[in-house]
């Protein structure tokens, strides 16, 4: 194993206490299956997502170098992130940071006005996935199933971020994620776009463009007859969620395809219960995924929290 104690730094970010709560609850349990121990980076700050780095680069990159700042005070090897715009942003940081001079002069200045300096390459930033295939292993994991996952038809959606240049995957046709299934026992379809876009925050911007890039691969994994489709970005799951139905509404099409990340259907075919990993606080129903497995009751979806009359007012929509 890359880290001899088993020990990471791990960058939580934005969504895993929010909308991926099922990731974070889900992946927490697998790593404690694994005696694998994430220790949370302390005061992080959110990451900037896709946008910030559109609009104002050096504050981008200096908010991200905050982090591998903090992270590298930890005495970790590896600073590990589950999503992943999360990662794309910590591993551009640091790689650019290295290779030029100027930028890295330019962001250590800002991170002294907070007592902070980062030296590029002192941390290895990686995906979730990779700690899971490259340090532990297929077999390894595979000694855990207790349960299989025989007879469910997954297609593994990797997103569009996680493959990006100096990454540990095939840009083109990534395997890692296939190769996991398989070992938990799962049946893997074809699915030719999994590293095609899901449209990101498009929702917001175009519907017309997110929903057709959605419904693309929503088709694709139908055409395959996938169970369900399984992702290791929050951002996928969330938009392949939440947004299944509208485009079922736009494109009369009638897909029930269940959204789920990986963490999640290994913590299945390890034994840990449904409701321990989340399952429920998806939107399309996982029910008939579950049953085909052995799990005769899947948990009951939670009732929507209602917004809280004094938070914020949400902002006008863009003209």
């Amino acid at each position: 194993m890359s880290q001899p104690n088993g020990t990471y730094a791990f960058y939580p970010g934005c969504s895993m206490g929010v909308s991926a709560r099922a990731y974070d609850q889900s992946f927490r349990r697998v790593a404690e299956v694994l005696g694998l121990e994430f220790q949370d980076v302390d005061d992080w700050n959110c990451c900037g997502a896709t946008e910030y780095f559109t609009l104002n680069r050096l504050p981008a990159y200096s908010l991200v170098a905050r982090n591998l700042s903090l992270a590298a005070g930890m005495g970790k090897e590896d600073l590990v992130a589950a999503c992943s715009a999360c990662y794309l942003n910590l591993h551009k940081t640091d790689s650019y940071m290295g290779k030029y001079p100027d930028l890295n002069e330019k962001v250590n200045r800002a991170l002294a006005a907070g007592g902070l300096h980062y030296d590029p390459g002192t941390l290895r930033v990686r995906h979730l996935l990779d700690v899971l295939v490259e340090d532990i292993g297929y077999e390894a994991i595979g000694e855990h199933v207790t349960q299989p996952l025989k007879g469910l038809r997954v297609a593994p959606y990797y997103g569009c971020l996680v493959v990006r240049p100096e990454s540990n995957y095939d840009p083109e046709y990534p395997t890692h994620l296939d190769d996991l299934m398989r070992a938990l026992g799962a049946t893997v379809v074809d699915f030719p776009l999994k590293t095609h876009c899901c449209g990101g925050h498009m929702t917001q911007i175009s519907e017309e463009t997110a929903y057709e890039l959605l419904r693309r691969l929503l088709a694709n994994a139908a055409e395959y007859n996938a169970d369900v489709i399984v992702t290791v970005c929050p951002m996928c799951q969330l938009n392949l969620d939440a947004y299944q139905s509208e485009v079922n509404r736009v494109f009369g099409t009638d897909y029930h395809i269940p959204i789920l990340f990986f963490t999640q259907l290994i913590g299945l075919a390890f034994g840990v219960a449904a409701e321990d990993l989340g399952f429920g606080a998806e939107i399309v129903p996982a029910d008939e995924a579950l049953k085909k497995i052995g799990q005769e009751e899947a948990p009951k979806p939670r009732t929507p929290r209602r917004r809280d009359k004094k938070a914020l007012p949400m902002p006008p929509p863009l003209s």
